[in-house]
């Protein structure tokens, strides 16, 4: 039996998934951040090096007998001096000829979407959208949480933080999302909040984007500042996916499949409904549909692409049978 070992890297966690060629899942873990501009790229090294060997052992599988690896890694791609540096970054654990990196993004579209046609947004810690269709490739958003990963947990955070700000000083009325966030940071004075953002030690990306759920909190709470940022992220990841399929050629009146996957989904309450009625109301046509596997199968199934023997169909549904429907907290 041929395994394949796939690694969905994350700003907040990472996955890897070890199979073999009928889908029967040997092994899994999960292990911290692979965001190596927040990490280093010898913290990358080593997070990595750790999984591989542990997700190894775990299923019984030796490393020079891996048939191949897909690691999707967040910002891989967007520095061309690094990329060689990135490329190697499981060696020497694996041979270079038997894995290769790529951005994450790859891996919630061939989760989501089992490697068919189509695009995939993702909003977890950043946001980025990535498609396929008739040969051709293509990717939106993703830029970098100072100037872009707009509707992505940090995004909202940022603009929760914002909202704070405001409120505290009297810009804007004090609504739910004011108490979430003293209660949070445990306030006796609101400028407080400056030292737990800035440091030192400064809040990681990590950190400020796992302050989503307060601001959830708020929005059903009822504090409309914290809903209408929701809304917005919504139609901030719409015109990311709209933007793509665009650039992908695709006719206008094709109903193209379009799915999700990470963290900012679990707010489905609050996100969902916009997001969708954005989709509907754009003029171009989608099949909307929920993930069938997580971005971490995503990246075993894509690893067996790259190998030149692509998981059958009773393979891929024996995966799904054991994994589950797509998660979303990823």
């Amino acid at each position: 039996m041929k395994t394949y070992l796939g690694v969905d890297g994350g700003g907040t966690k990472t996955d890897f998934l070890l199979i073999d060629e009928s889908g029967r899942l040997l092994a899994k873990q999960r292990a911290g951040s692979a965001y190596y501009l927040e990490t280093g790229v010898e913290g990358l090294r080593t997070m990595l090096a750790n999984g591989i060997a542990a997700t190894l052992a775990a299923g019984s599988v030796s490393a020079d007998t891996l048939e191949f690896a897909f690691f999707g890694l967040p910002a891989h791609g967007e520095d061309s001096k690094l990329l060689s540096v990135l490329d190697a970054a499981a060696s020497p654990t694996l041979s270079s000829e038997h894995y290769r990196c790529g951005n994450d993004m790859v891996c919630g579209w061939a989760g989501a979407l089992a490697g068919r046609d189509g695009l995939s947004i993702v909003a977890g810690t950043g946001s980025i959208a990535y498609g396929e269709y008739a040969g051709r490739t293509a990717r939106g958003g993703g830029w970098g949480e100072l100037f872009s990963d707009e509707g992505s947990a940090y995004w909202l955070a940022r603009e929760g933080l914002s909202v704070f700000s405001r409120m505290s000083d009297g810009r804007a009325a004090q609504g739910p999302l004011y108490e979430a966030l003293r209660d949070h940071f445990k306030l006796d004075d609101d400028l407080d909040i400056c030292a737990a953002v800035y440091g030192p030690p400064p809040m990681t990306r990590s950190a400020i984007a796992a302050l989503a759920p307060v601001i959830a909190q708020a929005a059903r709470a009822g504090d409309e500042k914290a809903r209408g940022l929701f809304h917005a992220a919504a139609l901030e990841l719409a015109a990311i996916v709209d933007a793509v399929r665009d650039r992908l050629g695709v006719p206008r009146d094709l109903a193209l499949p379009v799915s999700y996957s990470g963290g900012m989904f679990q707010f489905a309450d609050l996100l969902m409904e916009p997001f969708r009625s954005a989709l509907n109301s754009s003029g171009r046509g989608y099949e909307f549909t929920t993930p069938l596997l997580s971005p971490g199968a995503g990246a075993v199934l894509y690893a067996a692409r790259l190998s030149g023997s692509p998981l059958t169909q009773p393979a891929i549904a024996e995966l799904a049978r054991q994994l589950g429907t797509g998660s979303i907290d990823q």
